[in-house]
């Protein structure tokens, strides 16, 4: 038997609800068990593509399928001070410096990438670089972090045990950007300790962001939750299929005469599913 478990669907509000989302939705609900927590939190830190219309549309959508949270709504934007209070503690702890280097000064002078894909950071600005008439980014000095762990923090996955953390081959990760002050990897694990969630269900695109986010608990002493990535709704060509790419909006398929039911049934939900980690206590279908 598993045990209770809190888990949360944290969407973005950059687009109307597609099926991924209903993937992301159903999987965590499922996670939570019928005695755990299942938490709606709404990640909007992105104030040029968040819009307060789009926010609204998300919740009528969610509300819609019958997806609604056990707790109220958290909405990163009204929490922007939270935020900087932890930036601020890892700056005393002199963890993290300012990045004055422009995106295309740092693909010129890169010659690594990260587990995830992503460009890693030279380390340009890391001894003191400055100018003034640059608006600087707060970058994560990883490897002064790392030194201060003593480790390169692992996860719990559930279904394949304990996976070996890769922070080291991430660089300094951008933890305030330029345009909003905060970031996504600073936020997501803030708000994951603060609300308890201690089973973090997200799509398989995000897996390798988890090493990052494990060193950022541990340097805040943040609890461990244990991880579960399922698997993701992917088009003929192999690649995640997003809305930009056709994947079919939950506002559409209601406009097209399709109830609740269908889209939570829909046959791309449930190949996603079918594909994901679900323990057998848990299962639908059992």
């Amino acid at each position: 038997m598993t045990l209770p478990a809190t888990t949360r669907f944290a969407p973005s509000p950059t687009g109307f609800l597609h099926l991924g989302h209903v993937v992301s939705g159903l999987y965590s609900r499922i996670m939570a068990g019928e005695s755990g927590r299942f938490l709606i939190r709404i990640e909007d830190i992105d104030t040029t593509r968040c819009t307060p219309e789009l926010t609204a549309a998300l919740r009528e959508d969610l509300d819609w399928l019958g997806l609604s949270s056990d707790e109220p709504v958290r909405q990163q934007s009204r929490h922007l001070l939270q935020y900087q209070a932890v930036l601020d503690i890892l700056r005393e702890r002199r963890l993290l410096y300012p990045c004055f280097c422009t995106r295309r000064e740092i693909a010129d002078a890169a010659t690594q990438t990260a587990p995830d894909g992503s460009v890693v950071y030279p380390g340009t600005c890391r001894h003191g670089a400055s100018h003034a008439d640059r608006e600087p980014v707060w970058r994560l000095d990883m490897g002064r972090a790392l030194d201060v762990l003593q480790q390169v923090p692992g996860w719990q996955e559930l279904g394949r045990g304990r996976i070996a953390g890769q922070a080291d081959a991430f660089g300094d990760i951008v933890l305030a950007r330029r345009d909003t002050g905060v970031s996504y990897h600073l936020c997501v694990t803030h708000d994951d300790a603060l609300q308890g969630v201690t089973t973090v269900t997200r799509g398989r695109d995000l897996y390798e962001a988890t090493s990052v986010q494990r060193v950022l608990q541990e340097l805040m002493g943040w609890p461990e939750p244990v991880y579960a990535h399922h698997a993701l709704i992917m088009g003929a060509d192999g690649q995640k299929l997003s809305k930009r790419d056709g994947a079919e909006g939950v506002r559409a398929l209601r406009q097209e005469g399709w109830t609740a039911r269908l889209v939570l049934d829909h046959p791309l939900v449930r190949q996603a599913l079918a594909a994901s980690f679900i323990p057998a206590d848990r299962r639908p279908d059992r």
